[in-house]
């Protein structure tokens, strides 16, 4: 499939609409649930801090695929996604209470390629610090 968004309309620069996703207890508990993934540092206090870290986390998971919606949404289909990576640079520490955390996504196409596909990269900050570095998607467009 292939995005919405025409590849000649596309330029390099063109920012895609940022977008901030809230990160709560309950969120990790349901994307535990769905993932099947139950490490005890994105739910339990005492055991996150008792390995070092400063509180539950977000699964890295999670925060990537939070990330890719920024992409997704702009492309209109995400299956014109067609490549992805990222680096974990900073765990998404969610506090325990009613507002969590935020990840805030901001992206923009870096390059044009071959065969009507574009880079696109990506920033994801929570706290004031990137939590993704080397966050890129490439993308078939129409």
């Amino acid at each position: 499939m292939t995005a919405k968004i025409a590849y000649d309309e596309v330029e390099v620069g063109t920012e895609l609409p940022a977008q901030t996703f809230p990160v709560t207890r309950a969120t990790l508990v349901r994307y535990a649930g769905a993932s099947g993934d139950f490490n005890p540092i994105h739910w339990n206090e005492k055991f996150a801090v008792e390995v070092g870290l400063p509180d539950v986390i977000a699964h890295g998971m999670f925060t990537m695929a939070e990330a890719i919606r920024v992409v997704t949404d702009w492309a209109g289909d995400p299956a014109a996604v067609v490549e992805y990576g990222v680096r974990f640079t900073k765990p998404v520490v969610v506090p325990n209470d009613e507002a969590g955390a935020l990840i805030e996504v901001s992206a923009k196409v870096a390059a044009k390629l071959d065969d009507r596909q574009v880079r696109v990269d990506l920033t994801a900050m929570c706290g004031g610090q990137k939590v993704l570095g080397m966050s890129r998607a490439v993308v078939r467009l129409a």
